[in-house]
């Protein structure tokens, strides 16, 4: 009788087994019995809605929160990750999408911080360790970044890459990135994705957090689901699993991927706002814009073409070196914030938490600081009043929580840039500038945000929107202005023009009217 072939060898355990992870905080059930195995070597994507629990999940795996119950397994054994220093050492490291990079050490230091190459035990070997990180850096395809540079000089994706370099600059095993290519352009995140195709090739696995459904399809091997604190689904296939699946997984409904409506003819009356010849030397080209009552006028344009610039120069924020802008036909004092808001425009800027909230402060107080001369009497602010005014704007865009006493940082992304468009309609802003609306805002917040924008504007606000994100510009606008390297290549009705057309002019346009 012939012998029986051997059995093959049972598989590999996962690299990573989260299993009936819970954590509470007063009030909240964070996460629910949340599960997430990950293999060495794969892209496995967490997604979900603002407080569906990824933040909450990827801290308790970066030690730096301790779960109630449940048990992590790091290569078949039981482990405990009682602090990031602990998790480090294991291999895990984290990229958060704020990154926790100090500005006023340089890039060796900060990849190093915590480990630095020492003599004797305490002399730091500040050669070596430039050294080091040039080679780190050489790995992560930016060679140009000098170890020796203040990391406050650098930008967001620079800085990004130093927070890559510091993870592995330890034995890392696992990485975590929480929103990577938020704040990177389409070459930018090119890049990223070949150095998440070189840690995979490598066994490095990556556990990926983005907003962005084609990013996940691109990169992804496969896909858990969070929804209120649990696990809805896990391990789908990132490539195959359909997109009105996870998002209906996501939000427990199904939500369209289309735009309100835009109106069926071109805006009417004179223009709210002109911009003439306004120019800043080394960030925009002189350009010229008519903005009117009920439109919303989108400039799509790479990272560092001059959208934000331009925006900031219009608010007063930046001064110009050419040109004026005017509201009604009135000239705006250059470079005044102050002048600007009282001829009625208002900001949304691109940093929500850094620029446009005050985050210990209530919603009420975040709402109203831009009004408070209103519910001022001989000094004294009508916090009765204040609050009143707070809700009925807050009320009228849907925030939630309804708690105007509720502090801010507490709301998810679309609910404090709810926060931060009551600010404006509170004060009775006509022209409104937004960067990047919906950074940071899940799919089903997105498409709130687009139906107040698009109403804000039915109701005769001017709308000047900027956004990395194209077919976003394109479904909300009205009319685009393509821009490349600082000056105007394109402008046409947004009908005219698809995601294509517009890369391409942002790639190798050439300047048209």
């Amino acid at each position: 009788m012939a012998p029986h072939p051997p059995s093959p060898p049972p598989p590999p355990p996962p690299l990573l087994t989260m299993s009936g992870i819970t954590k509470s905080f007063p009030g909240v059930r964070a996460l629910d019995g949340v599960d997430l195995e990950v293999a060495a070597g794969e892209v496995h994507c967490l997604l979900g809605q603002n407080g569906a629990g990824k933040s909450t999940l990827i801290k308790v795996l970066a030690g730096a929160h301790q779960p109630d119950g449940g048990r992590i397994t790091w290569r078949g054994e039981p482990v405990h990750l009682r602090s990031p220093a602990a998790a480090m050492r294991l291999g895990i490291a984290t990229i958060y999408q704020e990154l926790d990079l100090v500005e006023g050490l340089s890039v060796a230091e900060n990849v190093h911080l915590g480990h630095e190459p020492t003599t004797a035990g305490f002399v730091v070997r500040a050669r070596a360790a430039r050294a080091t990180v040039a080679g780190l850096l050489r790995r992560l395809g930016h060679p140009e970044i000098d170890p020796a540079r203040l990391v406050g000089e650098l930008s967001a994706a620079q800085r990004q890459i130093v927070s890559m370099a510091r993870a592995l600059s330890h034995d890392v095993r696992l990485i975590v990135m929480d929103e990577p290519s938020a704040a990177l352009d389409p070459d930018e995140v090119e890049n990223l994705f070949r150095i998440v195709a070189d840690l995979t090739t490598e066994g490095v696995a990556v556990v990926y957090i983005s907003h962005r459904l084609e990013e996940i399809r691109r990169i992804g091997d496969r896909v858990t689901v969070l929804k209120d604190g649990r696990a809805v689904a896990g391990g789908l296939p990132a490539g195959s699993t359909p997109t009105r699946e996870v998002v209906a997984l996501m939000t427990g409904r199904n939500v369209e991927y289309v735009f309100p409506a835009r109106p069926a003819g071109p805006p009417a009356g004179a223009p709210v706002l002109q911009v003439r010849g306004l120019a800043r030397a080394g960030e925009f080209a002189p350009l010229d814009l008519d903005l009117r009552p009920g439109e919303i006028v989108g400039l799509a344009g790479l990272v560092g073409s001059g959208r934000s610039e331009i925006l900031e120069t219009i608010y007063g924020a930046r001064r110009p070196t050419a040109g004026r802008v005017l509201v009604d036909g009135r000239p705006l004092r250059p470079g005044s914030v102050r002048a600007a808001v009282r001829a009625g425009l208002g900001l949304a800027p691109e940093e929500r938490k850094a620029q446009g909230l005050l985050l210990l402060e209530s919603v009420t107080r975040n709402v109203s600081v831009s009004s408070l001369a209103r519910f001022s009497r001989a000094g004294w602010i009508d916090r009765a009043a204040e609050r009143s005014a707070a809700r009925t704007a807050t009320r009228e865009l849907s925030l939630r929580p309804d708690n105007p006493d509720a502090p801010v940082r507490t709301l998810s992304g679309g609910n404090q840039q709810k926060a931060v468009l009551a600010r404006w309609l509170l004060r009775g802003c006509r022209v409104l500038l937004l960067d990047e609306p919906t950074r940071g805002v899940d799919v089903g917040a997105r498409a709130e945000l687009y139906a107040v924008i698009r109403r804000l504007a039915d109701d005769g606000l001017a709308v000047l929107l900027v956004s990395s994100e194209v077919p976003e510009v394109l479904g909300l606008a009205d009319r685009v202005l393509v821009l490349r390297e600082g000056r105007v290549v394109h402008t046409a009705p947004a009908g005219d023009l698809d995601e294509h057309r517009v890369l391409d002019l942002v790639m190798e346009g050439s300047p048209t009217a």
